[in-house]
C-alpha cells in the first residue's frame, strides 16, 4: 500500500515539475502561507464574531457601565412577550405546513416515476428565491376588494372586506411556502438513502405496508425530519418581510416587526432595547438548534451498510392524476399569486379591474424610468449583491484549502464561525452592526453607518457560509495528494493556490457566488433596519412603497424583481453542465440511471 502511494505522489510529482516549474525558498513559503491564514482567519472573526460579541454587551452594559434596567424594562413589557408567543405560533405553525409541503413534493419527486422533474423542481424552488416581501405582496393581490385579478373575473368580495391574508394564518401559510423548499432539500436527499432492498425483504417477511412506513421508512427520515424542523423554524422566525407586510397593518407583531417599529422611535435608551430584543431572538433561535441537536442525539436510525438502489415505486395508472395534483399546487403557490401581482402592476389604480381598456404599460416606465428611487435601488442591490458574491467566492477558496487539504484548526474555527450570522435571524445580525458601525472607527475614524458600507459588511458576514460550503464539498472530493505532490517539486503557495486549486474549484465557488448574488439581490430582512436616504435597496423600496399606500408601483417593481430572479436562475441553469451536481438547489443531486 505504502510503496504504491509513493509511485502515486513520484507520479504526480513528475508531472507536476514538467508543468510547473517552481523553486521558492521554504521561509517565504511557510510565511506567505501562514500569514493568508491568519488574515482570513482574522477578517471573519472581524466580519462574524466582533458584531454579535458587542450585541451581547450592549444588553448589559450601558455606556461602559453594568446596567440590569434595560433587561428589566424589555422582559416586563407586554408587548415583548405578545411579539414572542406570536414569533413562535407563527414559525411553528409555519414550520409545520414547510414540512408537510416540502415532504409531499420530495417524496414523488425522489422516489417515483413523475415526468418534468426538472421543471418541477424549478418551479417549486422559485418562491424560495422571491423575497418574502414580494410574496406577500403578491398573495395581497390575490384576495380582498381591490385585487385587480378578482374585479377582472367579477368574483371579487364587497368592498371594505377584510383581506383574509393580513392575518396570523395569511402570515403562517406564507411562511410556509418560502420555506418549504428547504424542508424538501433536506427530504428529497432523505428518501433516496432509502434502500430499495430493506423494504423488499420486509415484504418478503409479511409486513404490510403500515408496518413498513412506521417501523422503517419513519425512523429512516426521522434525522432529516428534524433537520428540517429546525431549519425551517429558525428561517420563519427571521423572516421580516411576510410579517411586516401582512402582520403590521393588523398590528400584528412579531419580534422582527417589533424590533423594527421600536428602532424607528426615539428615545436614548432605543439601541439597549431593541439589542435585547434582538438576543431575545436569538436564544429563541438557538433553543431551537439545540433541541433539533438533543432529539437527533438521541434517535438511533441509521443503515448498517452504505444504501443499495434506492427504493422505487411506479405510480402506473395513479401517474398523470399525481403530475396533475403537483401541477395544481404549483400553480396555486406560484402563478395565481405571481399573476395577480402582473393584473395589479398593470391597472391605473389599486382596486381597478384589469381590461383592455385599462391594461397599461405605464406603471413600469414610471418605476423604471422616471423614479430616480429605482434606479439607485437596482445599482445598489446589483452592486451590493455583485461585490458580495466575487468576494465571497474569492475568500472561499483559500479557505477550504486550509481547512480540508491542509486540516488547520484555525480554518476550522473561522467556517464554524461563519455559519452564526447566517443561522441567526438577519434582524439579529443588523442589530450587531449597528452597534458596531454607529460610532466611528477607531484608529482610522471612518463610520459606516448611514452608508451602503454597513449593508455591504453584513452581507458579507451574512451569506459568507453560502459561499464556502460549496467550496469545501468540492475540496473533498478531490485528492490532497495534488498538494502534497505540488509541493514535493518546490511549487509556492501562491503557485498551488491558484494553479492548482482555483481552476479546478472554480466553477464550484462561481456557484456559490451566484446563490450569494440571487439571495442578496433581494434581501431585506438585514437592510430594513440597515438603509438609509440613498442607499435603498430593492427589497427596501417594494416594501416602502406598498407601506406609503403606492400599490401598483410597488407591484410593478416586484414583478420587474421577480423577472430578474428568474432571469438569474435560468442563467445559473446554463450553466449547470459545468458544476458538480447538487450545487445549484434545484438542480437533481444523483446521476440518472434507468429504473
Amino acid at each position: 500500500m505504502s510503496l504504491n502511494i509513493a509511485n502515486e505522489r513520484g507520479a504526480s510529482a513528475g508531472f507536476l515539475r514538467r508543468v510547473l516549474p517552481f523553486k521558492p525558498r521554504l521561509s517565504a513559503q511557510w510565511l506567505a502561507e501562514n500569514t493568508t491564514l491568519w488574515v482570513i482567519v482574522l477578517a471573519i472573526t472581524v466580519l462574524a464574531g466582533w458584531p454579535l460579541l458587542r450585541l451581547a454587551t450592549e444588553a448589559v452594559f450601558t455606556n461602559g457601565a453594568f446596567e440590569i434596567s434595560p433587561v428589566e424594562r424589555a422582559l416586563s413589557s407586554r408587548s415583548t412577550w405578545r411579539a414572542t408567543m406570536h414569533s413562535l405560533e407563527t414559525s411553528f405553525f409555519g414550520m409545520l405546513f414547510a414540512i408537510v409541503l416540502g415532504g409531499f413534493f420530495a417524496f414523488l419527486v425522489a422516489l417515483t416515476d413523475i415526468r418534468l422533474k426538472l421543471p418541477l423542481v424549478f418551479c417549486f424552488m422559485l418562491p424560495m428565491m422571491i423575497p418574502p416581501q414580494v410574496t406577500a405582496l403578491s398573495w395581497i393581490q390575490v384576495f380582498g376588494p381591490s385585487s385587480a385579478l378578482l374585479n377582472t373575473l367579477g368574483i371579487a368580495p364587497e368592498p371594505g372586506s377584510t383581506n383574509p391574508v393580513y392575518s396570523r394564518e395569511g402570515i403562517i401559510l406564507l411562511l410556509g411556502i418560502q420555506h418549504a423548499p428547504l424542508a424538501f432539500l433536506l427530504l428529497r436527499a432523505a428518501f433516496r438513502q432509502i434502500p430499495r432492498e430493506l423494504i423488499e425483504a420486509a415484504r418478503m417477511a409479511g409486513a404490510g405496508a403500515q408496518r413498513i412506513a412506521f417501523q422503517i421508512i419513519v425512523p429512516l427520515l426521522t434525522p432529516s425530519l428534524v433537520a428540517a424542523a429546525g431549519l425551517t423554524f429558525v428561517s420563519a422566525l427571521g423572516n421580516f418581510g411576510i410579517p411586516a407586510m401582512l402582520g403590521i397593518p393588523e398590528s400584528y407583531y412579531v419580534l422582527p416587526t417589533l424590533i423594527y417599529r421600536r428602532l424607528t422611535s426615539f428615545g436614548p435608551s432605543i439601541i439597549s432595547d431593541v439589542a435585547i430584543l434582538a438576543i431575545l431572538v436569538g436564544l429563541i433561535g438557538l433553543a431551537a438548534v439545540l433541541l433539533q441537536n438533543w432529539v437527533k442525539g438521541r434517535i438511533e436510525a441509521r443503515l448498517m451498510s452504505k444504501p443499495g438502489a434506492p427504493l422505487f415505486i411506479p405510480l402506473k395508472g395513479l401517474r398523470p392524476l399525481v403530475e396533475a395534483l403537483l401541477w395544481l399546487i404549483i400553480l396555486m403557490i406560484l402563478v395565481l399569486p405571481l399573476s395577480a401581482l402582473l393584473a395589479t402592476a398593470l391597472v391605473p389604480a389599486y382596486g381597478v379591474g384589469l381590461t383592455f381598456e385599462t391594461a397599461s404599460l405605464e406603471n413600469f416606465r414610471e418605476i423604471l424610468f422616471r423614479q430616480s428611487a429605482t434606479l439607485r435601488a437596482f445599482a445598489n442591490s446589483g452592486g451590493l449583491a455583485l461585490v458580495s458574491a466575487i468576494a465571497l467566492a474569492i475568500v472561499a477558496i483559500p479557505l477550504g484549502f486550509f481547512m480540508v487539504w491542509q486540516k488547520s484548526r484555525a480554518a476550522k474555527f473561522a467556517a464554524t464561525l461563519s455559519e452564526m450570522p447566517y443561522a441567526l435571524p438577519g434582524v439579529v445580525l443588523s442589530i450587531a452592526m449597528i452597534l458596531v458601525f454607529l460610532k466611528p472607527l477607531p484608529i482610522i475614524g471612518i463610520s459606516l453607518y448611514g452608508t451602503l458600507g454597513i449593508i455591504l459588511v453584513a452581507y458579507l458576514a451574512r451569506f459568507l457560509s453560502l459561499a464556502i460550503k460549496p467550496v469545501i464539498a468540492g475540496f473533498e472530493q478531490l485528492d490532497p495528494k495534488l498538494d502534497e505532490a505540488a509541493r514535493i517539486v518546490g511549487a509556492s503557495f501562491f503557485d498551488r493556490l491558484f494553479r492548482i486549486a482555483a481552476p479546478l474549484l472554480g466553477p464550484v465557488a462561481a456557484a456559490g457566488g451566484i446563490l450569494v448574488f440571487m439571495t442578496a439581490m433581494n434581501e431585506l430582512t438585514v437592510s430594513a433596519l440597515l438603509w438609509s436616504a440613498g442607499n435603498e435597496t430593492l427589497g427596501v423600496l417594494v416594501f416602502n412603497l406598498d407601506d406609503g399606500g403606492y400599490t401598483v408601483l410597488s407591484s410593478a417593481l416586484a414583478v420587474v424583481t421577480v423577472v430578474v430572479i428568474f432571469l438569474i436562475m435560468l442563467i445559473a441553469q446554463s450553466l449547470s453542465g459545468v458544476l458538480p451536481r447538487g450545487v445549484l438547489p434545484w438542480t437533481d443531486d444523483q446521476p440518472h440511471t434507468k429504473r
